[in-house]
């Protein structure tokens, strides 16, 4: 028989079926939607990295320091003994802090100081030495603490603090005041973070040194506060009821850069920023850049001696941009590998449907098998004819399973899911769609080909 009067065939045992078709591809339509989407929830989950690490510094590492004393502030550390870290020749760490980098100060303490924790030292030598000690005493790493790594840590070319709090904005178009991440930063933190401006300049020595009241808006910020960038320049906006003129604004970058969104942000100088918005009561970031990416982990070992050397009882947060790159990095790839799994299962169950329908099918046709045998046609023919319909029912599966992903992205990308749909992928979904169905239509087609003729003729 010629292949063109077994496509023929399969075409009218198809057309006579399409709701059997349909359903008997259920499997291989959420499968080879699945692949499709695992394909683009991959590939936009590595852009997406790739995005938010941009111009991050590849040498950047962040050094903050998270308060760990009792419940009781103001009190005695934990088994009576005294603060831990007041000596060592950076600066002491008299002011309250210990709030998390970025962020408001995590306190601590309970309002009114409360009472001292007598506990552990009036019983502990009734069971066995108290509690371990913790470190109660407050600090705020300073310029001090920049310049000691500077000098003494070999391998960093240069750093800057910054700190975070979230306050009150107002000015511009905004009908009510709103709440704005405004961060406090050096002079060179622009450089270190890779940052462009769309328009008018960065914070200079002057503004920190003097503690003008000037602002640097991001891009996403400028517009919401003002109705576009170009507005926004050389205006006036009302940090914490106080005015503050617009002097900059950041080119769009969608990244994060030392705990800080700043597309979304307003940039003040450091030492405004204490004065204003902070005091006292800040846990800043110490940002500084490893001159060789190969070395970072050496550099950070150096900066924890420095550190201990002030600091003798402390326990800082220390984090480079390679490691969060390699964390967001294997957090897509394990959620990439799960997906994929599920698209592997998905496609097995489908198979098996389509491997069940055939089995059913050539049971019920196995008088029309007998004919063709009788007619001439060959062991090879009726396996061609029976493959080519399980090969063609997954086609059409596949076919409506990309059409499904396509259906479905805007649905997921609403949810925040970043997904790149590509042409490899649409064309990987048919593959496998096709494979599964031929890999699991083999068998029954092979059972019809081997069918005796006389024993199909007589089959009732």
């Amino acid at each position: 028989m010629r292949l063109t009067e077994i496509f023929r065939l399969v075409w009218l045992n198809l057309a006579s079926n399409k709701f059997k078709v349909i359903l008997t591809s259920t499997g291989i339509i959420v499968g080879s939607a699945t692949i499709m989407l695992v394909i683009a929830i991959g590939t936009g989950g590595r852009e997406e990295v790739v995005e938010q690490f941009k111009n991050l510094n590849a040498g950047a590492i962040d050094i903050t320091y998270e308060y760990q004393g009792n419940d009781f502030g103001g009190g005695m550390p934990a088994g009576g003994g005294m603060p831990g870290g007041a000596a060592g020749g950076g600066p002491s760490g008299g002011a309250p802090g210990g709030a998390p980098a970025g962020g408001m100060p995590s306190g601590g303490g309970a309002p009114g100081g409360g009472m001292p924790d007598f506990g552990a030292g009036m019983f502990g030598g009734f069971f066995g030495g108290g509690r371990e000690e913790v470190n109660t005493e407050r600090i705020t790493l300073s310029t001090d603490d920049l310049e000691d790594i500077l000098a003494f840590v070999p391998g960093v070319e240069e750093g800057c603090l910054s700190f975070t709090v979230t306050s009150t904005v107002d000015g511009g178009e905004l009908e009510e005041s709103a709440s704005y991440t405004v961060a406090g930063v050096q002079s060179n933190y622009a450089a270190l973070s890779n940052m462009e401006l769309v328009i008018g300049e960065f914070l200079d020595d002057d503004d920190d040194t003097y503690k003008e009241k000037v602002c640097v808006l991001g891009y996403d910020a400028a517009r919401e506060i003002f109705g576009s960038v170009y507005d926004a320049y050389n205006g006036t906006v009302y940090i914490d009821n106080r005015p503050y003129q617009v002097i900059g604004i950041l080119n769009g970058m969608g990244t994060v850069s030392s705990g800080i969104s700043p597309d979304s942000a307003i940039f003040i100088p450091y030492e405004t920023g204490l004065k204003y918005l902070a005091g006292s009561n800040v846990s800043p970031t110490l940002t500084v850049i490893a001159q060789d990416v190969d070395h970072v982990d050496a550099v950070i070992a150096d900066v924890e001696t420095v550190l201990g050397e002030s600091y003798p009882n402390a326990e800082f947060t220390i984090s480079d941009a390679g490691s969060r790159m390699e964390a967001a990095s294997a957090s897509n790839d394990t959620l990439t590998m799960l997906l994929v799994c599920m698209a592997v299962i998905v496609f097995i169950v489908g198979g098996l449907g389509i491997m069940n329908v055939l089995f059913v099918s050539v049971k019920e046709r196995t008088n029309e098998i007998g004919i063709l045998k009788a007619i001439g046609c060959s062991r090879k023919d009726i396996l061609e004819e029976f493959l080519l319909e399980a090969s063609c029912t997954s086609l059409i599966g596949a076919i409506l399973g990309v059409m499904l992903a396509l259906g479905l992205t805007p649905a997921l990308e609403r949810f925040g899911v970043t997904i790149s749909l590509s042409v490899s992928g649409g064309v990987l979904s048919l593959v496998f769609g096709v494979l599964t169905g031929t890999v699991f239509g083999f068998y029954p087609a092979y059972q019809a080909s081997r069918m005796i003729p006389v024993e199909a003729l007589n089959h009732e």
